[in-house]
């Protein structure tokens, strides 16, 4: 077994599930503790046995909930030193302590193998994540979300994944049309910003390969664009190259089904 589910995704708050027969991770948990243990009771999973949650960077719709989580879990945050400091009073004294990790650094947690990588976003220390399983070497998730441009360290970080977790924030003609002031759109079509609609399809384009069978469009914003759009323009590029994938939408209010990775 070898399985994740996007439990919540966009501005009010995101987390992602992984889990194997012998562990459960969470990445980032960016909404109330209430919520998470009711995201994962919507997908019918025990909660127990969670063995840690991994923080991608600082911003609220990530963290706000990891402290909480971690306490009554007795588990241990997994963070980079940079984005513990611009965010420990708001995550407070955990009981089992924290694990700091690097950016390009590999490290274990139960049975997953966890690679973490530099995001381009603007924030301290941001990461995304690829994932394996100890012993499997024909699987592996990949996460990026919440990055301004498609690096070539990000790109070849998601060679040969077999499902990834992609940013599909904005359309950008809904985003440079709607009511968001200058320099927020300004911000969000930055280097450090958020993808664009196009600039996943961009991605896609660069890491498909034959064994790439989910694609999940993480990350949408509620203002600037319509899960329909970012599915269809994903959509219309994997049919015009002939690639059959199980692609979803995440949603900021409903968990996914859990995914075979």
């Amino acid at each position: 077994m070898f399985q994740t589910s996007v439990l919540a995704s966009g501005s009010k708050g995101n987390s992602i599930l992984i889990r194997t027969e012998r562990t459960k991770l969470l990445i980032d948990a960016g909404l109330s503790g209430k919520k998470i243990f009711e995201f994962i009771q919507s997908i019918k999973l025990d909660i127990n046995k969670l063995q840690g949650v991994v923080a991608s960077h600082e911003h609220s719709d990530h963290i706000k909930g990891a402290g909480i989580i971690c306490r009554k879990f007795n588990i241990p945050l997994f963070i980079t030193k940079s984005t513990y400091s611009a965010c420990k009073d708001r995550i407070g004294n955990l009981t089992s302590g924290l694990v700091f990790f690097e950016n390009g650094s590999t490290f274990q947690i139960g049975d997953i193998i966890v690679r973490a990588f530099q995001s381009s976003h603007d924030v301290i220390d941001g990461s995304n994540f690829t994932f394996s399983k100890v012993g499997d070497k024909t699987r592996k998730l990949s996460i990026a979300t919440d990055l301004g441009f498609s690096s070539k360290l990000m790109l070849n970080q998601l060679e040969d994944s077999t499902s990834i977790i992609l940013e599909s924030n904005h359309d950008i003609k809904m985003l440079l049309e709607g009511t968001y002031p200058p320099h927020l759109k300004q911000r969000i079509k930055s280097n450090q910003g958020h993808l664009s609609n196009d600039q996943a399809v961009g991605v896609v384009s660069k890491v498909v390969h034959q064994g790439l069978k989910n694609i999940i469009l993480a990350h949408l914003s509620e203002e600037n664009n319509l899960p329909e759009k970012a599915e269809q323009l994903m959509r219309d590029y994997l049919n015009s190259i002939n690639h059959e994938v199980e692609l979803i939408v995440a949603s900021q209010y409903k968990s996914t089904k859990l995914i075979d990775v």
